[in-house]
């Protein structure tokens, strides 16, 4: 299926699919803050747990505006094979003309978010 390009914000469903088909694009990069990179060793979840909750993952929650101007961040969770029976939620930022998906944090789903 070809997904169009469409202004952001996108609702949950038109982020869940999108953000799914930047990850299993050819072009795929990803980038992470160094927050993101240390959630991820506290809670023992390696690259491979990111790309499978993204190319998986379901977002539920509405878009934040991000930072930078005309992007958003979105809330990606379902579990991965290193969680256990636990949600891992990735905040993400997606670019659907570069195929890019920054990661802004790494949270299992249960506990507050405290920042990202």
């Amino acid at each position: 299926m070809l997904l169009l390009d469409i202004p952001q914000p996108w609702t949950p469903a038109q982020a869940t699919e999108r953000i799914r088909a930047i990850a299993c694009d050819q072009r795929f990069a990803i980038s992470f803050q160094r927050h993101a990179k240390e959630q991820m060793a506290a809670r023992e979840l390696i690259l491979g747990d990111v790309i499978y909750l993204l190319k998986r993952g379901f977002v539920f929650d509405e878009a934040e505006p991000s930072t930078r101007a005309a992007f958003f961040k979105y809330k990606v969770e379902c579990k991965t094979p290193n969680s256990g029976s636990r949600d891992v939620r990735v905040v993400s930022i997606p670019d659907w003309n570069t195929k890019e998906i920054k990661i802004v944090t790494v949270m299992w789903k249960d506990e507050p978010l405290t920042s990202g």
